[in-house]
């Protein structure tokens, strides 16, 4: 089993550099708990590229549907993600339900179909990014308070800030995961993001999503300070969030072009300040 949480934190650590430098803040009991977790969201999240297509992407989700819920307990043994999962689920007495929850919304991810308005945008969101934030929380602090009114906000804020940072990306594979009705409003044919054009119209729907997500972010930033401590690491990475939609918020910022980073160094030093 030992072997497994490692293979789960060599994961994290190459796929989810920021989950992974927040857990560092973790207690060293409880951070392969959260590696077996981060480490499942990275396999849910990358079965479309996987798969490549619908059905097949159906097939891998629903083997970790059935993973989860005990019914491939060889199957499960032999996959060290999905060991290291069970092991934690056990122990903490974590509610499948979040994960199945987590599992049909990456369902979303395989189709091309696309995201209705904002409302089903802040869904998808709460069901993978706050979700998984409430898992996390669980682990560090099963006796936890109202986790899911911080996590909520939370994972939102984190969600539509990673797939604003990923928005060429998902144009370039025919994907578009902002909400029609944002679109509809600013006027951007759906022709000119598949075709990687930057429009004012664009440029403006980016930035209501943007501003949208300040406004969870600062909804969290209100409702933090109800959090049991313990719990503070599996908050962490949403302090990137001003620091990435800053970079986005630049003059020179082209969706297409730009990569949105910021230094590791200066996201470490982020999530120590607000460790603290």
């Amino acid at each position: 089993m030992p072997d497994c949480f490692a293979y789960c934190e060599n994961l994290v650590r190459a796929g989810d550099k920021d989950r992974w430098l927040a857990s560092l803040f973790a207690p060293a009991d409880r951070r392969g708990h959260l590696h077996a977790l981060y480490a499942f969201n990275l396999e849910i999240a990358r079965v479309r590229a996987l798969a490549r297509e619908p059905m097949a992407g159906e097939i891998r989700l629903q083997w970790w549907r059935e993973a989860i819920a005990g019914a491939r307990p060889g199957e499960a043994a032999a996959n060290p993600v999905a060991a290291a999962l069970r092991e934690t689920i056990a122990r903490y007495g974590l509610e499948e339900k979040i994960f199945a929850d987590l599992i049909e919304a990456r369902a979303f991810d395989l189709y091309d179909d696309p995201m209705p308005d904002l409302e089903a945008f802040a869904g998808y969101c709460r069901r993978t990014a706050s979700g998984l934030i409430e898992l996390a929380a669980r682990v560090l602090d099963g006796e936890g308070a109202p986790l899911v009114d911080v996590a909520a906000p939370a994972g939102i804020a984190y969600a539509t800030t990673g797939l604003l940072r990923a928005f060429a990306l998902h144009a370039s594979r025919g994907q578009l995961y902002l909400p029609a009705d944002v679109l509809a409003r600013h006027g951007v044919p759906t022709g000119d993001t598949f075709a990687g054009r930057t429009t004012g119209a664009l440029r403006a729907a980016l930035a209501e999503l943007r501003a949208f997500a300040r406004v969870n972010f600062n909804d969290f930033a209100a409702r933090r300070a109800a959090l049991p401590p313990a719990t503070v690491p599996a908050f962490l990475p949403v302090a990137l969030v001003p620091a990435y939609l800053a970079r986005m918020e630049r003059r020179d910022y082209d969706p297409f072009k730009t990569p949105v980073d910021v230094p590791q160094w200066r996201r470490q030093w982020l999530l120590w300040r607000s460790a603290r």
